[in-house]
């Protein structure tokens, strides 16, 4: 299934939903851009809602990783929100869990952001 995603920017973050596998083949590096865009943009929050999400390969996973590193990189933070149950095994598995924030809902991230 090939991947689909939005953007929604808020003021404080910006939101991508990801609709698919994620294999980072060819959306990977848009992926990317969309997260250096932010940081062009003075927005230092990136929430990835995965609910839409059934398969993550180690590419995607690579995908996520480097997202994370560029918002990190000027102080910013991505947090993932509603994992299925195969992605949650995947980040407990690869120790994901204790690098990324997850959340269980887009809504939990929005309140937590706007604290």
């Amino acid at each position: 299934m090939k991947v689909k995603y939005t953007v929604e920017k808020g003021q404080d973050a910006h939101y991508l939903f990801i609709q698919g596998d994620l294999v980072g083949d060819e959306v990977g590096p848009k992926l990317v851009e969309l997260v250096s865009d932010a940081v062009n943009d003075k927005i230092k929050t990136f929430v990835i809602d995965l609910s839409q999400v059934r398969y993550i390969s180690s590419s995607g996973l690579g995908v996520l990783i480097t997202m994370l590193t560029k918002m990190r990189n000027v102080g910013g933070e991505v947090y993932l929100t509603t994992p299925s149950e195969h992605v949650k095994k995947l980040l407990i598995i690869t120790k994901l869990n204790n690098i990324f924030t997850v959340f269980d809902s887009v809504e939990a991230a929005r309140e937590a952001i706007s604290q």
